[in-house]
Protein backbone atom coordinates (compact mmCIF):
# COMPACT_ATOMS: atom_id res chain seq x y z
CA UNK A 1 0.00 0.00 0.00
CA UNK A 2 1.37 3.80 -0.72
CA UNK A 3 1.98 5.79 1.64
CA UNK A 4 -0.11 8.73 1.58
CA UNK A 5 2.05 11.14 2.99
CA UNK A 6 5.73 10.38 1.33
CA UNK A 7 8.60 12.81 1.23
CA UNK A 8 9.14 14.18 -2.18
CA UNK A 9 11.38 16.47 -4.02
CA UNK A 10 10.34 19.42 -6.44
CA UNK A 11 12.59 20.89 -9.07
CA UNK A 12 11.80 24.33 -10.71
CA UNK A 13 13.79 27.02 -12.41
CA UNK A 14 13.37 30.31 -11.95
CA UNK A 15 15.15 33.54 -13.55
CA UNK A 16 17.76 35.20 -11.90
CA UNK A 17 16.17 37.77 -9.51
CA UNK A 18 13.58 37.79 -6.94
CA UNK A 19 11.15 35.69 -7.82
CA UNK A 20 12.73 31.97 -6.59
CA UNK A 21 13.44 33.71 -3.52
CA UNK A 22 10.00 35.32 -2.88
CA UNK A 23 8.10 31.68 -4.39
CA UNK A 24 10.59 29.73 -1.49
CA UNK A 25 9.39 32.21 0.75
CA UNK A 26 5.90 31.63 0.03
CA UNK A 27 5.60 27.65 0.43
CA UNK A 28 7.41 27.71 2.94
CA UNK A 29 5.01 30.17 5.10
CA UNK A 30 2.02 29.06 3.70
CA UNK A 31 3.60 24.99 5.09
CA UNK A 32 3.45 23.50 1.56
CA UNK A 33 6.88 22.96 1.66
CA UNK A 34 9.42 22.15 5.05
CA UNK A 35 12.75 23.50 3.20
CA UNK A 36 13.41 25.44 -0.07
CA UNK A 37 17.11 25.58 -1.55
CA UNK A 38 18.04 27.73 -4.14
CA UNK A 39 21.21 27.41 -6.47
CA UNK A 40 21.82 30.44 -8.45
CA UNK A 41 23.62 30.03 -11.52
CA UNK A 42 22.81 27.45 -13.23
CA UNK A 43 22.97 28.05 -16.75
CA UNK A 44 19.76 26.60 -18.88
CA UNK A 45 20.03 25.76 -22.77
CA UNK A 46 16.65 24.59 -24.22
CA UNK A 47 14.39 24.11 -27.06
CA UNK A 48 11.43 26.79 -26.83
CA UNK A 49 8.70 28.03 -29.97
CA UNK A 50 11.22 25.94 -31.85
CA UNK A 51 14.24 27.31 -31.06
CA UNK A 52 17.32 26.60 -29.09
CA UNK A 53 17.71 29.15 -26.36
CA UNK A 54 19.44 30.07 -22.88
CA UNK A 55 19.06 31.32 -20.06
CA UNK A 56 20.99 32.55 -16.41
CA UNK A 57 18.04 30.79 -13.83
CA UNK A 58 18.46 29.49 -10.56
CA UNK A 59 16.97 26.04 -10.04
CA UNK A 60 14.69 25.65 -6.54
CA UNK A 61 14.85 21.84 -4.89
CA UNK A 62 11.58 21.91 -2.88
CA UNK A 63 10.95 19.25 -0.09
CA UNK A 64 7.63 18.17 1.02
CA UNK A 65 5.29 15.40 0.53
CA UNK A 66 3.47 13.65 -2.38
CA UNK A 67 0.20 14.59 -1.11
CA UNK A 68 0.66 18.39 -1.08
CA UNK A 69 1.94 17.79 -5.11
CA UNK A 70 -1.33 19.24 -6.44
CA UNK A 71 -1.45 22.36 -4.12
CA UNK A 72 2.76 22.63 -4.58
CA UNK A 73 2.08 22.57 -8.38
CA UNK A 74 -0.77 25.16 -8.52
CA UNK A 75 0.83 27.27 -5.99
CA UNK A 76 4.44 27.55 -8.60
CA UNK A 77 2.42 27.67 -11.26
CA UNK A 78 0.40 30.96 -9.81
CA UNK A 79 3.72 32.09 -8.61
CA UNK A 80 5.75 31.46 -11.48
CA UNK A 81 6.44 34.01 -14.28
CA UNK A 82 7.86 31.65 -16.72
CA UNK A 83 4.13 30.42 -19.40
CA UNK A 84 5.71 26.82 -19.25
CA UNK A 85 7.57 26.50 -15.86
CA UNK A 86 9.44 23.70 -14.92
CA UNK A 87 7.92 21.51 -12.00
CA UNK A 88 9.16 18.26 -11.47
CA UNK A 89 8.65 15.53 -8.74
CA UNK A 90 10.98 13.48 -7.72
CA UNK A 91 10.42 10.56 -5.04
CA UNK A 92 12.57 10.14 -2.12
CA UNK A 93 13.78 6.27 -2.30
CA UNK A 94 16.03 6.15 1.10
CA UNK A 95 17.27 9.50 3.69
CA UNK A 96 18.07 9.89 7.13
CA UNK A 97 14.53 8.77 8.80
CA UNK A 98 14.57 12.10 11.21
CA UNK A 99 15.00 14.41 8.36
CA UNK A 100 12.13 12.83 6.26
CA UNK A 101 10.25 12.96 9.31
CA UNK A 102 11.14 16.79 10.09
CA UNK A 103 9.80 17.09 6.56
CA UNK A 104 6.64 14.97 7.00
CA UNK A 105 5.90 17.84 10.49
CA UNK A 106 6.50 20.67 8.75
CA UNK A 107 3.99 20.53 6.07
CA UNK A 108 0.54 20.40 6.27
Amino acid sequence: MADIKKPILVLSTFPEGVSAKDTAECLVNEKLAACVNIIPGVQSIFRWQDKIDNSNENILIIKTTNNLYSKLENRIKELHPYELPEIISVSIENGLPEYLNWINKSVV
